[in-house]
């Protein structure tokens, strides 16, 4: 699969870090997200990725990981590279009995997190996983179980995201004024999406993806709403579809809540 330029200066520039401070350390790595959907945008993507080494590292080898991603990130400052190391038998088993792992998130690197560690990660990487170095993923059996990922991308929704859109509701917050801008509704919006659309299919899609299935999914009332974040995703040269950022503020946040509403009904993850 093709990848555009910056991503593969970037996958690089960490690998040479990593091969002179550890040679044999990273054994594998492979991008996920939007690179691995076919959906990255340079204005506004992270590269995602999983790096895979043979044992979880030690301390030692923790900090050198630590200093090849800080010697990373001032080479190549943007775009951002985030993701999880993790180990091989890591990826044959359920993350849910991985455990906290080493990542980068934001930017900033901890010994000990969970974010990215879930059944979305995995899938991405078993179906559509860009190989950077070591065996394609086919040669992995890497664990993928579509039920679970139902099961996941719905405690998704009921959790973090009702939380986020109470938070968001709320103007004079640091989340409801981010609201006012253009990418916070739109990666808001989407991201939304693609979590019914999982429910739905028990598949992943890109952000994009998931734009064009709610134009389908949902009435023609929210259209409007939709193709506006599609506008910001592909970049900020047409014109926005709302007079003011207020009204983009308030439809996407009614969306929100609309699709939250529908995939908590029951019988929607049954289709």
């Amino acid at each position: 699969m093709a990848v555009h330029p910056r991503v593969r200066t970037l996958a690089q520039t960490f690998l040479d870090h990593t091969d002179r401070a550890a040679p044999g350390l990273v054994e594998g790595l492979y991008l996920t997200g939007s690179v691995a959907l076919g959906d990255f945008r340079p204005h506004t993507s992270d590269v995602d990725f999983v790096v895979v080494t043979a044992a979880r590292p030690g301390p030692e080898e923790t900090e050198l990981l630590r200093h090849a991603h800080a010697r990373t990130r001032v080479d190549v400052p943007r775009p951002q590279f985030n993701g999880i190391h993790v180990t091989w038998d890591d990826l044959i088993h359920d993350p849910a009995f991985c455990g906290p792992v080493a990542s980068v998130t934001g930017g900033r690197f901890r010994t000990r997190a969970t974010a990215d560690v879930n059944p979305v990660t995995w899938h991405t990487l078993a179906r559509h996983g860009v190989t950077v170095r070591g065996p394609h993923p086919l040669e992995l059996d890497v664990w993928d179980e579509r039920e679970v990922l139902r099961t996941w991308s719905l405690g998704s929704l009921d959790e973090h995201w009702s939380r986020w859109r109470e938070k968001a509701g709320r103007l004079v917050t640091p989340r409801g004024l981010a609201a006012l801008g253009s990418l916070a509704p739109s990666w808001s919006v989407l991201s939304v999406s693609r979590l019914h659309f999982t429910l739905k299919t028990g598949e992943i899609t890109s952000k994009s993806g998931a734009g064009a299935y709610a134009l389908h999914a949902f009435p023609e009332r929210w259209q409007r709403i939709v193709n506006e974040c599609l506008r910001v995703r592909r970049g900020p040269h047409a014109p926005s579809l709302y007079e003011n950022a207020l009204a983009r503020r308030r439809a996407a946040l009614d969306y929100i809540e609309m699709v939250l509403d529908d995939a908590l009904r029951p019988g929607l993850t049954t289709a």
